[in-house]
């Protein structure tokens, strides 16, 4: 059942061409710009972050593909959720045979998927084709990096889970949606690298949730980090927030008052 709600996901945002070619030009245009101010930092600043300037590079094509993929600024499931919580609609969710944290779960896996087939790709193709990166040659590192791909969708679904569930008690998501879509940008390094970012700051920044949605995959795909503690950090983190998903879930819809009724 939830395999087919994947499915349902991955299809209903294959069906906005328009939007998706749209999405394709935009984040190839913003990849430009930022690989040029990239290479004008690293220029200044050499080894900025651990990196050289194809790692810099590599950073920003990455995370123009995962930019919707993840939704670092919000806009996948949790915006649905939202509103179906507004409305008393996700009363009739709450009747379904299906856990509801799966069901969510698995029709943003689904988008996900989408967004990365669909949007992700040819921006990094760009990149690929015109700038220097610092891609591996090994399949292994290929393989973990698809890993930390999943885990990262995995852990960017519970933050904007636990976000929605929020609108049970606020009664409107507006506001939670613009702190998620600051904290993403700013907390997941699709700004700037995580490893940039100094001193303390720094630290308890990459030791956030959000470091596994670009930082981490990022450092797996160049050989910056140890791939079994990069697998250890997102799957912790992973277990924590769906786990306390289920804590304010269970919370939320003890007793649900839809539409006064």
């Amino acid at each position: 059942m939830y395999l087919a709600v994947a499915v349902g996901g991955f299809r209903r945002y294959a069906s906005y061409r328009a939007a998706t070619a749209a999405g394709v030009f935009t984040n190839t245009v913003f990849g430009l710009i930022l690989v040029y101010t990239y290479l004008a930092l690293w220029e200044e600043r050499p080894g900025l972050g651990g990196y050289d300037q194809a790692q810099a590079v590599t950073y920003v094509w990455l995370g123009q593909c995962l930019y919707a993929t993840l939704a670092i600024q919000g806009g996948g499931a949790e915006k649905d959720l939202m509103d179906r919580i507004r409305t008393g609609e996700i009363a009739v969710d709450l009747y379904r045979p299906a856990d509801l944290q799966l069901w969510w779960l698995a029709g943003d896996v689904g988008r996900a998927l989408f967004q990365m087939v669909g949007r992700g790709v040819v921006p990094f193709l760009v990149g690929w084709l015109f700038f220097p990166m610092a891609l591996p040659g090994e399949a292994g590192l290929w393989a973990a990096f698809a890993v930390t791909l999943l885990l990262a969708a995995v852990v960017s679904f519970a933050i904007r889970y636990l976000a929605a569930l929020s609108v049970f008690w606020l009664m409107d998501g507006m506001g939670v949606s613009q702190v998620l879509m600051i904290l993403g940008v700013f907390c997941s390094g699709m700004v700037l690298p995580l490893n940039a970012f100094p001193g303390a700051f720094g630290d308890v920044v990459r030791w956030l949730p959000w470091a596994a949605q670009i930082q981490v995959p990022a450092d797996v795909l160049m050989g910056e980090t140890a791939v079994p503690g990069a697998f250890a950090f997102q799957a912790g983190w992973a277990v924590v927030l769906l786990g306390l998903g289920r804590l304010v879930q269970s919370a939320a819809t003890r007793r649900v008052v839809v539409q006064g009724g």
